[in-house]
């Protein structure tokens, strides 16, 4: 974490000198106080005769120490908060980056919940550890040291009370943070656990009314909270010994310099005053321990939080960046080629879902992918953003290898539309603009004429600012497929793919969109997913993919005479007429 806590070292540096300022003021105090009690209450130097000026002007300097000590204490609180907050906000912005270049396999594999919980309270803890680091270390540590020194300037038998009981409270305290470091791990664990099952409850929440699982969900939520809460539990009873062994060691100390102190004021070694500014002290010195013993709590789960971080910015992203390839390299936008193209998910058997897939597709085509469900009709179209890399073959687009782009220049060429409408609680017009943010609203309005979608927009209350429910959940299916068909047609892309985006829509809407893709885009090349013939018929070639395979290519009429597979298909949605709906 260095490498994020070296741009705002200076602060933290800042910071320790401005605690170190404060301590130095508190250890002035027992000094002063031994000064009023000897020299303004007993008179020890005046033969017993008190000096009142001596104590007002003792406790003026006290007052002023005191005031001085919480300037410095404040400014250290400022300055800490810019080191750590500035330190979170650099490691959450880079693990945040960082998760959006990783593939949809590596995601998967860390889970949402806990990616979410990693971005925001692993950061958290590890924020709260620079920020004890900067202060409270410092502080305990100088504290430590100072009233150790401060003990010995008075007498040394006071300051080897403290030596003794400085390894007995540390030898607990090890033991204690030995028993409970790795559970704090395990802790993190829980909370993804937990994560998971709220986040998959309320995106799911419409399945689980539906099948009123209310009383499951909240009995698997129940179980994870408590999974959570026992963890927590058992790591606080542990850490609940630590306080009142602190507190033995104290008193015992604190008895010890008393007693000694006694003994010393009667042989007159010592004051009255050294004995009140030792038990003073002591209390400083014992008290920056036990304060340190308690922060191990949090280094542990900070040094937890660490890792789990650090497993997220030290993976490398499985689609590796392309070096980039020149505009003056490539052939006419938009032409795409599989070449002899096998593919299997990572982490799969190993079977392949595409086999051999040989097809070249030309810049403007428009080209319908029909088959059954599992066909590999998705797998093939996401290859072409890279969403996945092949496993065997080559996939090229405009003549360049797809592995030889920099991701950013090739999702710039594509533009996809899912079955399932993505949409954020943003406006309309907003959400369009995902495709293309500096688009004129001429632009946004010939998008979304084009995906039919301005008949619904002009009857909502406010046209394109009207806003989006999140998940757009105030839309219907067909508004929100619209909205995103007219935010992949406005990004202006070479190849626009329609990966089933057109299920929610009746054939009449189905029917205009397409017409209105081939007036107004037809230089751009489409590919169409579709489970409807309906919605491919009028493309320039179907590809009809069985099991991995390309069973058939041809227009409809062509696959009609000599592909089974596309003339059943058609007999069992199409007959009885449907065809001319």
């Amino acid at each position: 974490m260095f490498k994020y806590l070296k741009k705002y070292i200076i602060l933290g540096v800042i910071a320790a000198v401005f605690m170190v300022g404060e301590v130095s003021m508190d250890l002035l105090q027992p000094a002063l106080m031994r000064t009023i009690v000897d020299e303004g209450v007993l008179g020890l130097s005046n033969n017993g005769i008190g000096n009142i000026e001596l104590i007002i002007s003792t406790g003026i300097r006290m007052i002023g120490t005191v005031a001085l000590g919480g300037i410095c204490g404040v400014l250290c609180g400022v300055f800490t908060n810019l080191c750590s907050h500035n330190f979170a906000n650099a490691v959450r912005k880079d693990t945040f980056k960082k998760i959006l270049s990783l593939s949809f396999q590596q995601t998967g594999k860390f889970t949402t919940g806990s990616l979410i919980t990693r971005v925001t309270n692993d950061v958290t803890q590890l924020q709260h550890l620079v920020g004890m680091c900067v202060r409270g270390f410092v502080r305990s540590l100088v504290m430590f040291a100072g009233g150790i020194f401060c003990m010995l300037s008075l007498n040394r038998s006071f300051g080897t009370v403290a030596v003794i009981a400085f390894p007995v409270l540390v030898l607990s305290v090890l033991l204690i943070i030995r028993k409970v470091s790795p559970k704090f791990a395990i802790l993190q664990s829980k909370l993804d656990k937990l994560n998971n099952v709220l986040q998959e409850n309320i995106t799911g929440m419409r399945v689980v009314k539906a099948f009123v699982r209310e009383d499951h969900e909240r009995k698997r939520f129940g179980d994870a909270n408590a999974d959570l809460v026992g963890t927590q539990l058992n790591i606080l009873t542990l850490f609940s010994f630590m306080g009142p062994i602190m507190n033995i060691v104290l008193n015992l100390a604190v008895v010890a310099v008393i007693y000694i102190g006694g003994i010393e004021v009667q042989s007159g070694i010592a004051t009255p005053g050294d004995v009140m500014a030792a038990i003073t002290y002591l209390s400083q010195v014992l008290g920056s321990a036990m304060m340190i013993a308690m922060m191990f709590q949090m280094v542990s789960r900070g040094l937890a939080s660490y890792r789990r971080i650090k497993e997220v910015l030290s993976c490398e992203p499985a689609v590796a960046e392309g070096k980039g390839v020149a505009e003056q390299n490539q052939q006419k936008k938009g032409r795409i080629e599989f070449k002899n193209v096998s593919f299997s998910y990572p982490e799969s058997s190993g079977e392949c879902v595409l086999k051999d897939i040989d097809l070249t597709i030309k810049a403007g085509e428009t080209v319908g992918f029909l088959g059954a469900t599992g066909s590999g009709k998705s797998t093939l179209v996401n290859l072409v953003p890279r969403f996945y890399d092949v496993t065997e073959g080559e996939l090229l687009v405009d003549g360049v290898n797809v592995k030889d782009y920099k991701k950013k220049d090739l999702r710039n060429k594509v533009a996809i539309a899912l079955q399932k409408s993505e949409l954020f609680s943003t406006s309309i017009k907003e959400n369009i603009l995902w495709g293309k943010p500096d688009a004129t609203d001429e632009e946004v309005d010939k998008a979304a004429k084009a995906a039919q979608a301005m008949e619904f927009i002009s009857t909502q209350p406010e046209g394109m600012d009207s806003m989006v429910a999140e998940k757009g959940m105030s839309l219907s299916g067909g508004q929100k497929q619209r909205l995103s068909i007219s935010r992949a047609i406005i990004k202006d892309a070479d190849i626009l793919i329609f990966d089933d985006a057109t299920s929610a829509l009746d054939l009449k809407t189905e029917a205009n969109l397409y017409k209105a893709l081939r007036e107004d885009y037809e230089d751009v090349t489409k590919l169409i997913i579709a489970q409807r013939i309906a919605s491919v018929k009028g493309a320039d070639r179907i590809v009809v993919l069985d099991n991995g395979g390309i069973s058939a290519v041809g227009s409809h009429e062509e696959l009609m005479e000599t592909s089974d597979i596309y003339r059943d298909i058609y007999m069992s949605q199409l007959k009885g007429g449907a065809e001319n709906e």
